[in-house]
Parts: C-alpha cells; structure tokens; sequence
C-alpha cells in the first residue's frame, strides 16, 4: 500500500514538499522555530484531550467537552492503532528525495509511520467537534489550526501532503461520528434524568464547589 501511495501521488507530494522547501530556503528558515512550536503544540493530541476534560468538569460545556473528547479519541484509534500499521508508510524524510530537505530544517527525527498524519487527525476532529457543537460564528476557526498544522507537518518534513489529506479525511469522519455518539448519550441521559447518576453527570459543575452554604 505504501508503495501504491509513493508512486501514484509521487507528482502531487513532491511538488508541494519542494515548494515548502523553497519557502524554507527563501525565508532564511524564518518558519521553523514556529512550526515546530506548533507540532509540538500538537503532539499525541494532549492539548485536545486535556481541554475535553477541563470543559467536561462544567454543566454548560460538558456535552462540547464529551463530544471533543470522543473525536479525537476515535481519529487516534482509526488513524495510530488501524491505519498507520495497515499502510506502513515510511516517514518522507526517510527517502532519499527528501532526506537533504530535513536535513536543512534540522527537524527531529519522529518514529512511527507517516500514513495518515496523527497531528492533522486530531486537530481536525478537535475542529470538527467545535464547529458542530458550538456556535458557527466562530467555531470555524478551528480550521483555520487545521490548515496551519498540515502547513507545518508538511514543512518539517514528517509527512506527504497525501498523509495531510487523509488526516483531515479521519478527522472529520471522527468528529461526526463523535457527534452522533454524544447525542445518544445525552438523550439517554435526559431520558433518566430522575436518576440520580443520569442527573450528576448532566448537572454536576466544579464551581459549584466554590459556592457559599
């Protein structure tokens, strides 16, 4: 499979890996310090799941944390546990088209495989879960860190455009499947709301620990 991907997509891959290695080069090297800043920013989703879990501990935001922790949860499980093994795509700056490139960036050598990108995987389906969840206003701007974060993956040399492309694919199936779970587990909630349990886990909030008796 991985073979099938470098030689089909070879044409489109290389043409945007080069055009990110000439921005590299014209601009002295001006956007690494800030793209590695964003992989990092990004790393193993953690920033995504540990917002999810700060706005799960409020009534108001619970069912936005819920879903956003459910997204990214499915997109690493479909894209680091399934696919990534599946494909067993090597890393571009493991080929020899590529390797001067990263070696120019000095960019950290990442393990894993390259198929599709995790780091694009998770910022979409964080982005997918906010934009459904919450007002359209000005949720969409998660995508906007979507575009930055496939720029920067692109850039450093740790995957093909094809492997952004197809991150942002699992992200958004992950973040309506998200969705749709966290419906049903809301309605059901509801639905036994007289419940004791049902009731704490719609209605329970932090700050209600910092009210006066």
């Amino acid at each position: 499979m991985a073979d099938f991907l470098n030689g089909t997509f070879n044409a489109f891959d290389s043409a945007i890996i080069n055009a990110m290695h000439n921005l590299a080069v014209s601009a002295g090297g001006f956007f690494t310090p800030l793209f590695k800043a964003v992989t990092f920013i990004g790393e193993k989703g953690i920033i995504f799941f540990a917002l999810a879990l700060i706005l799960m501990l409020f009534s108001k935001t619970r069912k936005l944390g819920v879903c956003i922790f459910g997204a990214v949860a499915c997109g690493a499980l479909i894209t680091n546990l399934i696919l990534k093994d599946i494909i067993a795509r090597p890393r571009p700056f493991e080929s020899v088209q590529f390797s001067e490139f990263w070696q120019f960036l000095k960019s950290p050598k990442e393990d894993g495989y390259s198929f599709p990108s995790g780091h694009v995987t998770a910022i979409t389906a964080f982005a997918t879960a906010l934009f459904i969840i919450s007002d359209k206003k000005w949720s969409w701007v998660g995508f906007v860190g979507v575009i930055i974060m496939g720029v920067a993956r692109i850039y450093l040399i740790a995957h093909y455009p094809t492997d952004v492309i197809a991150g942002i694919l699992v992200g958004l199936t992950s973040g309506v499947i998200a969705f749709y779970i966290t419906k049903l587990i809301f309605h059901l909630l509801n639905k036994h709301s007289e419940k004791k349990f049902c009731n704490f886990l719609l209605n329970a909030c932090i700050l209600n620990l910092f009210k006066k008796k």
